[in-house]
């Protein structure tokens, strides 16, 4: 299943400009979110920030339109059938976990690079 492939452009906050433009700092720039959801999800889209290891949660950009809000919110706890891999997004989120979402731009380079380097390709899913 292909990620989403929304995007959003999340400007710093006010005070944080004021804060730069008084301390005489470079001015902060926006940040572009990439939606890390499977292209199929309903609601707003979705984007981790940071992680808080000690809470076991991440803080998220949701945003639907031009406007992103911030949550923290827990990690999503299911894991692959093999026990190797738990899902990287969000309790609670829409569509698929994150094991079966493919970046359709990371698929095309693997497929470039796996032609022009067979030898350093994985064989047989190693």
């Amino acid at each position: 299943m292909d990620q989403c492939t929304a995007v959003a452009l999340l400007p710093p906050p006010d005070f944080l400009l004021r804060l730069a433009a008084a301390d005489g700092g470079s001015r902060p720039e926006a940040g572009h979110l990439l939606c890390e959801l499977a292209a199929d999800h309903d609601g707003d889209h979705a984007m981790a920030l940071w992680d808080d290891d000690t809470n076991r949660t991440a803080v998220w950009a949701r945003w639907s339109g031009e406007w992103a809000t911030l949550a923290e919110l827990a990690w999503c706890g299911a894991v692959e059938l093999r026990g190797e891999d738990a899902c990287g997004l969000f309790a609670g989120h829409p569509s698929a976990h994150d094991w079966d979402i493919v970046d359709p731009t990371l698929a095309a380079v693997d497929a470039v690079l796996a032609g022009e380097y067979p030898h350093l390709a994985p064989r047989d899913g190693v």
